[in-house]
């Protein structure tokens, strides 16, 4: 077999294959044997049917099927030999393929970008530390109170925090519009649900009475026939509800899924919940600057082929996460090209960083991060158990054991600054990820 490869890029490769007639036709012939054994034509018997009505009838066939089988053979040997790593499948275009002659072809595709990880020393990471104090437990307590609130209906005017119930119908100049209207619609006051000023109108109406609202849809409203017009909305009030927060008790723990049945055992379940939280929130924030870092210190190319993987990974999320009849296929590559390449290009890089330093998972961490994760469930055990017995599960927690433990290489010749900040600081979602070059 010949072989000759043509760099026609930094990653494309143009592959000449050569395979020699006689094995063409060993393949072919071997074919048309085995037909020879099973076939049915009118005035012979099963299995005696002449090699030479075999050829006329099958030979085509025959050479066809062992066109494509020596073609995939035969590119497996050659990358092989060559020593190449494809980051897709080839674009194959036949050359010859003549009986009693070599079968040629071209075979183009793209490989593996080729790196060593450079640059780890010129990373730097501010590594935040907080601790929740009674404060920050405090507030959260009262977060939780908020979102199990409950509303009482009341006679007084609303205020901001109320919630009323309204009937309104809306008009732009003069005219009733699509979307504009409604009966039985729940409000809360304050809560920016409606377009600005229409919350504001209610404050100070009461059970009953009808207002009108002049209110302006804002110049980026999604509605572009709207937006940026003067609205008109007749508004009726039909009740008003006071909030009332729930008690701190033990109806109240329950929700949750707590079995403490004190105020101090709920206070230290919800602390746990948040210290964890809060180790999860410095990691990732840790783990997103080395991840720049090693963006920006390895700028490489990116295979087409595994590009396109993910961003037809990535829409198929898309419609699995939103819904509706839209297919992947009909959402703008353009819209995940970005996320696309950062994926890939951090994907090839944390491989190359665990080849480089031979990582390999720390089993102990795997254990630690299983237990971590269970600590969140009232059977922690159980749900243990459940992890050691699905090996898909446990690679997965395998694979991000790897990342941590890449990371945690990085930070060893990374200038690290350590930071002391607040709870809420330190849990404040991280600014978007910076895009691959």
């Amino acid at each position: 077999m010949q072989v000759s490869v043509e760099n026609t890029s930094a990653l494309e490769r143009r592959m000449t294959i050569a395979v020699p007639a006689e094995r063409v036709e060993n393949e072919v012939n071997k074919r048309l044997q085995q037909t020879a054994k099973r076939a049915k034509v009118a005035g012979f018997r099963p299995g005696k049917v002449p090699m030479s009505v075999i050829r006329q009838r099958f030979e085509a066939d025959a050479r066809q099927e062992a066109f494509g089988d020596l073609v995939q053979a035969s590119f497996y040997e050659a990358i092989v030999e060559q020593k190449l790593n494809p980051a897709g499948a080839p674009a194959v275009e036949p050359k010859s393929f003549e009986k009693g002659k070599d079968l040629e072809f071209v075979a183009i595709f793209e490989v593996f970008p080729e790196f060593t990880v450079a640059g780890l020393e010129s990373i730097s990471v501010e590594r935040l530390s907080a601790e929740v104090a009674e404060a920050d437990l405090d507030n959260m307590l009262e977060v939780l109170r908020k979102q199990n609130t409950r509303f009482e209906a009341v006679e007084r005017a609303a205020q901001k925090d109320d919630q009323v119930n309204i009937d309104f119908v809306g008009k732009v100049d003069g005219e009733v519009f699509a979307g504009g209207s409604a009966k039985g619609t729940q409000l809360v006051l304050g809560s920016g649900r409606m377009i600005p000023g229409f919350e504001d109108g209610l404050v100070g109406a009461k059970a009953g009475e009808e207002r009108v609202v002049n209110v302006t849809f804002p110049e980026d409203y999604q509605n572009l026939d709207l937006a940026g017009k003067a609205a008109e909305f007749t508004i009726t009030v039909n009740s008003v509800a006071a909030p009332v927060l729930p008690e701190l008790n033990e109806e109240f723990f329950a929700q949750f899924g707590i079995k403490e049945t004190t105020l101090e055992g709920f206070r230290a379940e919800v602390r746990k919940n948040m210290e964890r939280e809060l180790r999860q929130a410095i990691k990732a924030k840790v783990k997103n600057q080395v991840m720049d870092g090693l963006l920006a210190a390895n700028p490489i190319e990116v295979p087409k082929a595994l590009l396109e993987n993910e961003v037809n990974r990535l829409r198929v999320q898309a419609v699995q996460q939103f819904g509706g009849n839209i297919k992947p296929e009909q959402l703008p590559a353009e819209l995940f090209e970005e996320q696309a390449k950062r994926r890939v290009v951090l994907g090839l890089i944390v491989a190359e960083v665990v080849k480089q330093f031979e990582l390999k998972p720390d089993e102990g961490k795997v254990r630690e991060m299983i237990e971590e994760m269970a600590s969140a469930y009232q059977e922690p055990e159980q749900v243990i158990a459940w992890y050691y017995k699905n090996d898909q599960q446990l690679n997965e927690v395998r694979s991000v054991v790897l990342e941590e433990q890449v990371v945690d290489t990085v930070l060893q010749k990374a200038t690290v600054t350590d930071k002391s900040v607040s709870y809420e600081d330190a849990v404040k979602p991280a600014q978007a990820p910076a895009a691959a070059e």
